[in-house]
């Protein structure tokens, strides 16, 4: 590709230099002719002057027998006598007697008008190309010639000698060329190498930035092309990994959601066409199977909620009132809100007072209330629904000693004395209809979401939540929000991460 490039560039400037040279050979010729000619023109004018004066001869008689001669020898010309009419009276080359009359020849005319006449042409008489000049003359014409080709070789001459040193001149500007063209050639040859590589698709390709010039302007725009088309590539790299991602979280909710509906329509749809087809006259069952299908309507109902609740806080479509919130009022009025439930299986309730000094009574966190109502409404509610009758759920808070930097936060927690989880189901466990034990929670009236739907509130007020759990001892589960405004308000949170499973 370089020697290529190379080559054209190397083959256009010989085209160039080669034109210049034309241009100046016929530039030089022309100029020289006529500079010469006027040079010989003058000259033989001169000549022919110093030859009238030597010629004593009358007007209209033809000079003395081999004066012309000797005349024309010693001034290298050819020396014409002619009269008023045209007639030759002498010629040093040729018989006057047998020579036509020269009156319409152009310098004869003109030296015959009184002017001096100058011209090229060939002659009748020789048959050669001639060069003549002719001076009035005693009424008539003294004209003086001398061969073209004479004058030809001089300017034959001269011009070789201006193309030659036009040539010499040239060849330093030919090697500073020649390594000018190769200097470009090796840098449009990398050039279109690169182009070849971000045509393949590799953006990561850069070209060297090694000149100021236009060269160097456009090699850092095609790098700048490429880093766009990399950042471009990447990052329609990482959308199609996220839409895959999204498509198979939109495959599993979609299941997950079909099966949920289906266990409750089922049932309703199940008792429903039992009690058409006659049970409904029976008092023994038709109260009891109506039960059955209020509590599938109230799990279809709890269900569609909590969808509709997680479905707008992954599109940022929940509306948070942030505003700074008492710690101990949050807790307090969450469990006086869940409190009948529990004492109507003997669970007790425990606010769990801080450490001394680690939280006041002031402490405040930034927050929305209602969304922190949910969540620990949730949290409350599956304590209260895994915790053995009798037994006990804690439900308190502290204040977390940030890292440098970092903002400060409040760490919530509620802990039970239920079954506790298995180590290998937490890492799921706050995904979407993520249960461990499917049919207890379904018996229970869970719609596998409450977790979910509680990471996601966490996430979008700047918090974290996690769980600790040890099986047949109770789980604890935390989440961290900020005491002052992380700025939240006036941004969504990050999607992608609020629609990670």
């Amino acid at each position: 590709m370089t020697a290529r490039i190379f080559s054209k560039l190397i083959l256009s400037l010989l085209a160039v230099l080669a034109l210049a040279l034309i241009a100046v050979d016929y530039l030089v010729t022309e100029r020289v002719q006529h500079t010469f000619f006027d040079q010989l023109r003058q000259e033989l004018a001169e000549k022919a002057r110093t030859i009238a004066l030597i010629l004593p001869e009358q007007e209209g008689q033809p000079p003395r027998e081999g004066g012309l001669a000797r005349l024309a020898k010693a001034t290298g010309a050819r020396v014409t006598v002619v009269d008023a009419g045209g007639r030759v009276l002498g010629d040093s080359e040729a018989d006057p007697a047998g020579m036509e009359n020269h009156s319409a020849r152009p310098e004869v005319a003109a030296a015959l008008k009184g002017e001096i006449g100058s011209s090229l042409r060939l002659s009748p008489t020789l048959g050669l190309r001639l060069f003549y000049v002719a001076i009035p003359y005693r009424g008539g014409a003294l004209r003086l010639a001398v061969p073209a080709a004479t004058i030809d070789a001089q300017v034959r001459a001269i011009r070789n000698d201006v193309l030659l040193s036009t040539a010499l001149a040239f060849l330093p500007f030919v090697i500073l060329a020649a390594v000018f063209a190769r200097y470009i050639s090796g840098r449009l040859g990398t050039i279109i190498e690169f182009t070849r590589h971000l045509a393949e698709g590799n953006f990561r390709a850069r070209l060297r930035v090694s000149s100021r010039g236009e060269l160097g302007l456009l090699t850092t725009k095609l790098n700048e092309t490429s880093e766009k088309l990399e950042f471009m590539l990447d990052r329609l790299e990482t959308e199609h990994a996220e839409l895959e991602k999204l498509e198979n979280i939109r495959k599993d909710f979609v299941i997950n959601v079909s099966h949920e509906l289906r266990t409750p329509l089922a049932s309703i749809q199940g008792y429903t066409e039992t009690l058409l087809d006659g049970a409904i006259h029976d008092p023994a069952i038709n109260v009891k199977f109506l039960n059955i299908i209020r509590q599938n309507a109230e799990r279809l109902a709890r269900l569609a909620a909590d969808l509709l609740t997680l479905s707008r806080v992954e599109l940022g479509q929940q509306q948070l009132k942030f505003a700074s919130y008492y710690v101990n009022r949050l807790l307090t009025d969450n469990l006086d809100g869940m409190r009948p439930i529990a004492e109507r299986r003997g669970i007790q309730l425990v606010l769990e007072p801080a450490e001394s000094g680690s939280l006041s009574e002031e402490a405040e966190v930034f927050c929305d209330a209602e969304a922190v109502h949910q969540i620990l409404t949730n949290l409350l509610d599956n304590a209260i629904k895994y915790t053995p009758d009798a037994g006990t759920v804690t439900v308190g808070a502290r204040q977390l000693t940030p890292p440098a930097d970092a903002p400060s936060r409040v760490e919530f927690f509620v802990r039970d004395t239920g079954p506790g989880i298995p180590a290998d189901e937490l890492p799921r466990l706050f995904e979407r209809f993520y249960r461990v034990d499917k049919a207890r929670s379904r018996a229970l009236g869970g719609t596998g979401l409450g977790l979910a739907i509680v990471k996601h509130l966490t996430r979008s007020q700047g918090g974290e939540v996690r769980v600790q759990s040890q099986v047949d001892k109770g789980s604890t589960f935390f989440f961290t929000l900020p005491v002052h405004d992380l700025g939240l308000a006036d941004s969504s949170p990050v999607q992608k991460e609020l629609m990670a499973p």
